[in-house]
């Protein structure tokens, strides 16, 4: 064992952590333990995951599942998502669906699209068209104009009734933004931002191609407390090219010190065969997973030292933050935005890739510009692929998904909700839960399971036990859980 892994098995021998109810125990977060349960699997933002989906799901399917929710009497609550894919600059890491380019006159061509899918799909909703949530994702949105961004806002305003208390979030690129940037979007009505910082160490930002210096984001996020935004995220990413657990330590310095309400602490899945912008990382300088695993271990200690709840997978968030709340309360969700305090919700998404979910069916669009502005020219909304889920589907969803917000799952609770014998249906997936239960990851009795303090980080191997589509030879390639 490296000296490095010795000593943040050290570090992280007791950790502190929130429970659920408020109260705290210690963990033990071993290097044993993380090797034993750290496996690849899904992220399950969804169940099934989008690799599931399939082309034969068209317009035609989508239209059907957005009349059925029309004409339902107590249609769910809507989230809105866009997808806005341009970026002026490459970052080498990114796995998103994005357009490299310095014209910004294509967002102008972009949005006069987007307002056309917009209006096309809204009536298809019927009239409840009362949304909790807005997320601008990329891309980078603020590769917009504030003037495009105000006309795309007044639109969707014209076409959903958002709530008074809705959540409306804007990724921020911090090299993209000044302080009257941010006035802007809070006078638009965002009261949520989330940066990308990524690494704050010089060498670890050329290797990926993006240079942000430290005072810029800093700047940055104090000008969003200034505006008046009710939640700060940054994100992190752990296992980048030239990182090492001394840099990474600095790095949470400046972090802890700058407070944010929410911190997420990503795994960076090097995948240069799928994704091509990787190629350009010299794999040679990635960290060994040595090294890789003594920085998520400290990375972990630390946040939690500095008084951070862990509220699942790599997220982290201040106690009086919402999402800490939902936790302790058991209202946690999970959507394809990550976690949210919103109750279950239909998500319709716009713009090119976009990824959406009413009742029963998953829809996908096009992941080409092109292609997504040809169909919109001829009438047609851009679908590419999607799935509408079986009963065995919906009921593994609502396992997976309770399990992914660490809330008892109760089995009556279940079986009421789908008509089933949950021990006889789920036998051999209850068996197979017997490592977790052992490793005290979980706690199984006759009527629930319920996910242990330190069984929240591998929340994602739990759920994996319940996935039917893992293991068929058609099966997608993920990321490792740490």
């Amino acid at each position: 064992m490296s000296g490095q892994i010795a000593q943040a098995r050290d570090a992280s021998a007791s950790t502190t952590q929130r429970e659920p109810g408020g109260r705290f125990a210690d963990v033990e977060l071993s290097e044993a333990l993380i090797r034993r349960f750290d496996k690849a699997g899904p992220r399950y933002t969804s169940y099934p995951t989008a690799d599931r989906f399939v082309p034969g799901f068209d317009e035609a399917a989508y239209r059907r599942h957005l009349a059925e929710r029309a004409s339902a009497v107590t249609p769910s609550p809507l989230s809105v998502y866009l997808h806005l894919p341009f970026c002026e600059s490459l970052c080498y890491f990114c796995a998103c669906n994005k357009v490299i380019t310095r014209d910004h006159g294509r967002a102008s061509e972009y949005l006069g699209y987007l307002l056309r899918e917009i209006a096309m799909v809204a009536p298809e909703l019927g009239s409840a068209r009362h949304a909790s949530q807005l997320h601008l994702g990329g891309g980078t949105p603020t590769f917009f104009s504030m003037g495009e961004l105000g006309t795309l806002v007044d639109a969707l305003r014209n076409h959903f009734d958002f709530v008074p208390n809705a959540e409306l979030g804007v990724e921020i690129d911090p090299r993209t933004v000044t302080p009257m940037t941010l006035s802007e979007l809070a006078a638009l009505g965002f009261n949520r931002t989330s940066f990308g910082v990524q690494d704050f160490d010089p060498a670890v930002q050329q290797a990926v191609n993006r240079i942000q210096p430290l005072d810029m984001v800093e700047r940055a996020l104090g000008a969003s407390r200034d505006a008046g935004f009710e939640s700060i995220n940054i994100d992190l990413i752990y296992g980048l090219p030239r990182q090492s657990v001394a840099s990474f330590d600095r790095t949470l310095d400046e972090v802890v010190r700058l407070a944010p309400d929410r911190i997420a602490l990503y795994n960076y899945a090097h995948l240069p065969a799928r994704f091509k912008a990787q190629r350009l990382i010299d794999a040679r300088e990635l960290p060994l997973a040595e090294d890789r695993l003594c920085i998520f271990m400290r990375a972990t200690q630390r946040l939690l030292d500095a008084g951070y709840v862990y509220i699942g997978l790599d997220h982290f968030a201040k106690p009086d933050d919402e999402l800490s709340r939902a936790l302790r309360g058991g209202s946690l969700h999970r959507n394809f935005q990550g976690y949210t305090t919103q109750a279950e919700c239909d998500l319709v998404g716009f713009g090119v890739s976009a990824i959406g979910k009413i009742g029963r069916a998953y829809c996908q669009s096009t992941r080409s510009v092109k292609t997504y502005y040809e169909h919109l020219n001829e009438g047609r909304l851009p679908v590419e692929r999607g799935l509408t889920l079986d009963a065995d589907d919906l009921l593994r969803r609502d396992v997976v998904m309770t399990l992914m917000c660490s809330t008892p799952l109760v089995y009556r609770s279940v079986e009421a909700r789908h008509g089933i014998g949950f021990a006889r249906y789920f036998e051999a997936e209850l068996a197979a839960l017997t490592p977790f239960v052992q490793a005290e990851l979980i706690a199984t009795d006759d009527d629930s399971i319920r996910i242990l303090p330190k069984g929240r980080m591998f929340v994602r191997a739990v759920a994996m036990t319940f996935d039917k589509y893992l293991g068929r030879p058609d099966a997608a390639t993920y990321s490792k859980l740490i």
